[in-house]
């Protein structure tokens, strides 16, 4: 398994490398320019100028070998300074973005907790209830507790999260008045009721997504645990006596799991850029509203990196789903 990890490791460079390339070009004809929000009275040869002071006026293959050396090495190098205190950065140039002057390694930084309390701590709850109701719908096929699960399953996949979100926002907060239709990202927790006003701006957008994902999670593990439920080795198990309880959480589940950690492994990625449309509803000051922001604003640099980390997600938990599965079944082996 070692080896393989590190033969994945390996080609996962030359893929990001690749992905980086195509995320560079395509951004670089998209229509758009970062000087066409600025005044008009502004003279045509002072907006050329303004284009060269942010690298425009380069080839397109130097700005591309400049970008990677920003985001790999200059990148890097100011992460370690930042951790250890060393000195190793100097005065390398960052990524920077063009809407804000700032390096938007930075910027990603500052909204990545946010980001995690909300659409992370949704995908983490989405996950939770799935997997039992999954679990429980193929093992009592047809009961009241499967056409329920289904019905809900259904629902929560079919509409769509702005509706959703705003559906609630009419209920609990313009009607009832019980929770706030806004998230503020500035509140600390500092006591108790600090604390209960965290929970309670968290629950709106939280049940949003953890809805929408927990439908499309239990439908597969629905599935998968019926496609092992009548299988040779599940009846062999209980002829050996093995209590109901045993064959059903040790055996059918491990095996079922295979497929079900495939969708929950590359769909934590989407938990990231995926809610950006939730993050709009509820204001929450995260990487989906920034990636909004900065593609109303024409901010390349930042429209990039941000796309460009979803790719390195993707890559990464795509291997880590791969290793998963040797450790469910040991008939996996890669080595």
């Amino acid at each position: 398994m070692f080896h393989y990890t590190v033969r994945r490791l390996l080609y996962a460079i030359p893929t990001l490398l690749l992905i980086s390339l195509i995320l560079f070009l395509l951004l670089d004809l998209a229509p758009g320019d970062p000087t066409a929000q600025l005044p008009l009275t502004i003279p045509p040869d002072v907006k050329e100028r303004i284009r060269a002071s942010l690298g425009l006026g380069e080839p397109i293959h130097i700005r591309y070998l400049l970008w990677l050396q920003q985001f790999f090495v200059n990148e890097s190098l100011h992460l370690i300074s930042e951790l250890t205190g060393w000195d190793i950065s100097g005065d390398r140039q960052r990524v920077i973005s063009w809407q804000t002057r700032s390096p938007v390694v930075d910027i990603v930084i500052q909204r990545l907790p946010q980001t995690l309390w909300v659409v992370g701590l949704s995908y983490v709850v989405g996950i939770a209830i799935a997997l039992p109701i999954g679990i429980i719908s193929a093992y009592r096929q047809y009961s009241w507790f499967d056409q329920v699960g289904t019905f809900v399953s259904m629902v929560g996949f079919s509409v769509p999260t702005f509706f959703t979100g705003v559906l609630l926002i009419v209920i609990f907060s313009v009607h009832l008045g019980w929770l706030p239709s806004i998230y503020d990202t500035t509140h600390v927790v500092t006591d108790w009721n600090s604390f209960l006003f965290q929970i309670r701006q968290l629950l709106m957008p939280v049940f949003v997504l953890a809805l929408f994902n927990a439908a499309q999670i239990s439908r597969f593990m629905r599935a998968s645990m019926l496609d092992n439920l009548n299988l040779d080795y599940v009846r062999t198990a209980r002829s050996k006596g093995l209590a109901e309880r045993a064959v059903i959480l040790v055996h059918v589940l491990r095996n079922s799991m295979i497929p079900v950690v495939t969708v929950i492994a590359l769909g934590v990625p989407s938990v990231f850029g995926g809610a950006i449309i939730t993050e709009q509803i509820f204001k929450v000051n995260g990487l989906g509203q920034l990636l909004i922001i900065a593609i109303e604003a024409s901010d390349i640099p930042m429209v990039q990196t941000l796309s460009f980390i979803f790719a390195i997600l993707i890559v990464l938990f795509n291997l880590i789903a791969d290793v998963i599965y040797g450790i469910l079944d040991p008939r996996i082996r890669y080595d």
